[in-house]
């Protein structure tokens, strides 16, 4: 069975607090390079029916924005830390050009902290111009399908919370971990394309560093790997994206791949 022709735009490739960080005066920060330049994390999946992104983040109307989409069918959500989550109110622009609630699709771990976060949406006399929301719950086991695309969850672990990585087809993207287990790895095998988080070159308590990403992704063989979630700490882009082997990259806002 094939697979929907998909493009994959980065909306964001930035840690929680983006980069260029509030207050920082680092090299990195300072950097004129717009690869420097890394909105919270985030990706747009395009296939001939179907818009979706994943997570909606606290700069996701200055990614809709950038990136001019007019049209959008779902959001995945990952897990419900807030730099994932905080800009879910903005679907409220395609509620209205759309005339339909917004498909969101996550845990019920992760939909329980919406409701919360956002309990304005899901009130009983809800008031004009809030967003309109259908959820969606998910299994982490259990694959489903937004609009055309067949999608595979794949857990993994933020320290010692759940998260959700997510397949479609050829393409893997995973963000917020430092752990993958033996069953989450054999659903990810096999991918020509994986996005994995690498925060920095310093050990982390819930995040990969970077040589531990390149270690993920030897070890499952993925002949092309881009690593998100990236903070000021790891350094120029020019100068670590040099110094990767052949198929490694980093990605940046804005980088488009097909496949």
């Amino acid at each position: 069975m094939s697979y929907p022709t998909l493009h994959i735009t980065f909306l964001g490739t930035g840690t929680s607090s983006g980069v260029p960080m509030v207050a920082c005066d680092c090299v990195v920060c300072r950097s004129t390079d717009p690869k420097d330049q890394r909105l919270r994390s985030s990706i747009l999946v395009q296939s001939p029916e179907t818009t979706l992104v994943v997570d909606t983040g606290p700069d996701f109307r200055c990614q809709m924005l950038r990136q001019s989409v007019k049209k959008l069918d779902a959001v995945l959500l990952t897990h419900s830390h807030k730099d994932h989550i905080a800009g879910l109110d903005d679907v409220r622009a395609y509620n209205y050009f759309q005339q339909k609630p917004m498909e969101i699709f996550a845990t019920e771990a992760t939909i329980n902290r919406v409701k919360m976060e956002f309990d304005y949406a899901f009130s009983e006399h809800r008031i004009p111009g809030v967003p309109s929301i259908n959820l969606n719950y998910i299994d982490e086991h259990t694959p489903f399908t937004a609009g055309d695309l067949s999608v595979v969850p794949i857990p993994v672990w933020h320290m010692r919370m759940p998260v959700l990585g997510f397949r479609f087809g050829d393409f893997t993207y995973i963000t917020d971990a430092n752990r993958i287990d033996k069953v989450s790895k054999e659903k990810i095998q096999g991918s020509k394309v994986l996005v994995l988080n690498a925060l920095r070159h310093e050990p982390h308590i819930s995040h990969f560093t970077l040589k531990e990403a390149l270690a993920v992704a030897d070890e499952l063989e993925i002949p092309q790997v881009y690593f998100t979630h990236i903070s000021h700490q790891m350094g120029l882009h020019q100068e670590i994206e040099t110094s990767l082997p052949p198929g490694r990259h980093l990605a940046f806002d804005n980088l488009a791949i097909s496949l």
